[in-house]
């Protein structure tokens, strides 16, 4: 059984998903960002989608959701805790529920901070996890909703998935992440070698995802608050995590 992956590129820099079961032929969308793009990927891959796994209200993620549900009579399953601010939503899940889809099924992670409700979809037997705007590759999603605590706890569920994980996010936000990771770990040969080849993606036009949580954890700085070095570097040796999460992520809301 294979979970099948089809990524594109929503809105200006929304990635779109479709995440197919090969043994039912069963299909979700992660988020709706926009529907044309949606569309096209659906003809392109022949997927029809049963399902939209929502996982937080922002428009950008839940814009298409009342046009797909109108045409292809689908499923919208979202966060309890944002049910009033997702449209359509028929189903609402929370901390270790189970979505399906098909033969593959999805635990629920909630990972507020970004949003109060946010949530990520872990599907642990294809090894992928869906963390939309609390995990990007090399960052992690603005603090709208929550505070600095909220968002450590939720990256802290996320560090203990398998280091094999593979990790779909919810933003093209990498090359920038790149740029502002090593304004706080200079000295980190694996962060400087991973910037080069995201500026060489870049440069061609391609995505930087999916990546890896064991690629995350060596070079992304929102998940190595426990690195001795980020924490000189920050003038934090003896600090607790959450206020070297909480320096980290102000710095870069001001980069």
């Amino acid at each position: 059984m294979t979970l099948e992956i089809e990524q594109f590129m929503c809105r200006s820099d929304n990635f779109g998903i479709l995440a197919h079961d090969t043994e039912t032929g069963e299909t979700a969308l992660i988020d709706a960002p926009e529907e044309q793009p949606i569309l096209a990927a659906v003809e392109r891959t022949g997927w029809t989608p049963t399902m939209i796994m929502t996982t937080h209200h922002h428009q950008d993620h839940v814009a298409a959701n009342l046009a797909l549900k109108k045409r292809f009579g689908l499923t919208i399953v979202g966060p309890a805790a944002e049910a009033d601010r997702i449209p359509g939503i028929d189903r609402t899940v929370k901390e270790e529920d189970t979505v399906r889809v098909g033969q593959q099924a999805a635990r629920v992670i909630e990972t507020p901070g970004h949003t109060a409700g946010h949530v990520s979809y872990h599907f642990p037997d294809a090894g992928i996890a869906f963390t939309a705007d609390t995990l990007f590759a090399l960052g992690c999603g603005r603090l709208f909703e929550g505070t600095p605590a909220d968002m450590l706890r939720s990256l802290k569920k996320i560090a203990v998935l398998p280091l094999e994980t593979v990790i779909y996010c919810g933003h093209e936000y990498t090359q920038a992440n790149a740029r502002f990771a090593l304004s706080v770990d200079p000295t980190n040969s694996a962060l400087k070698e991973r910037a080069k080849v995201v500026d060489t993606l870049r440069q061609e036009g391609k995505p930087t995802l999916p990546t890896t949580l064991k690629q995350e954890m060596a070079t992304n700085p929102f998940l190595r608050w426990h690195d001795p070095v980020i924490r000189r570097n920050l003038g934090m040796e003896d600090a607790s995590d959450e206020a070297v999460f909480a320096e980290i992520r102000k710095r870069k809301d001001v980069a």
